[in-house]
């Protein structure tokens, strides 16, 4: 745990998965053909404050719900990639374009398409809820599940080790 709080002072970007992290992974399949997921609220504010205080936050998702992405874009995130199959190409083009350090991102993801981006950034971590591949390779594993704080429960502690949480 002290690895993971001193590897902290050097994060700046924040990169999530969307299904089985930023939702619980569950989808209401409804009538017209639409999957329709929900999100944590808190996580949300954590989001768009990280966002304000300038933060990086990047979203590589195989999901490609366009409700998604208006909700992400809704709380200030413009780094939105849905429908993505190669994550890790994805996640270095980020890096390249932006001139971004590896050691200063923390990637939370919950499955095995996340395990090749999880090895290449600063800080790897999962929800409580993570496929056991997925814990194994990582530095912090939250208490909360995915859709249920895990999100929040990272950038809040990051931020509060930084002395950016709050107004």
């Amino acid at each position: 745990m002290e690895n993971f709080k001193q590897k902290l002072h050097n994060i700046s970007c924040f990169v999530f998965d969307v299904d089985g992290v930023l939702t619980d992974g569950s989808l209401i399949l409804l009538q017209t053909g639409e999957q329709a997921r929900t999100m944590n609220i808190r996580d949300g504010y954590a989001l768009q404050l990280a966002v304000k205080k300038g933060y990086r936050i990047v979203i590589i998702s195989g999901g490609k719900s366009e409700a998604v992405k208006t909700r992400l874009n809704g709380l200030g995130i413009e780094d939105v990639f849905l429908g993505i199959e190669d994550k890790i190409s994805t996640l270095k083009n980020v890096i390249s374009k932006n001139n971004l350090v590896t050691e200063n991102i923390l990637y939370m993801g919950d499955d095995l398409p996340d395990i090749a981006p999880m090895k290449l950034c600063g800080i790897a971590s999962c929800p409580a809820d993570a496929a056991t591949e997925i814990k194994e390779i990582s530095i912090y594993v939250s208490d909360k599940k995915g859709g249920e704080g895990c999100v929040r429960d990272v950038i809040e502690q990051t931020m509060r080790l930084h002395g950016k949480w709050g107004y």
